[in-house]
């Protein structure tokens, strides 16, 4: 009856150093850099407000008012587009 080699650890020491050696140059050329925080504009919802009036409002000339109101719905995690009178919203002020 043969006798059973045993798990050497060998090639998976050897595997993990390779992967090092070949990793770690790459890795420390990279610069990671923090996202800057988005400024909001505070807005409270008045009788008659719609998405798209409030968008029109706070975007700047030359803007796509669609893209402003896609940031207000997803600063807002809004499902809709329908506002309620007194709902306190935020607006992206880079719009």
């Amino acid at each position: 009856m043969r006798k059973r080699k045993g798990f050497t650890l060998m090639p998976a020491i050897t595997l993990a150093s390779l992967s090092l050696l070949i990793g770690l140059p790459s890795l420390s050329g990279i610069s990671l850099y923090a996202a800057t925080s988005e400024k909001f504009t505070p807005v409270v919802v008045r009788p008659g407000d719609t998405l798209w009036h409030l968008a029109a409002v706070h975007t700047p000339t030359g803007g796509s008012v669609q893209e402003t109101v896609d940031s207000i719905e997803a600063a807002n995690h809004l499902s809709s587009a329908t506002l309620t009178p007194g709902e306190k919203i935020r607006i992206p002020s880079s719009h």
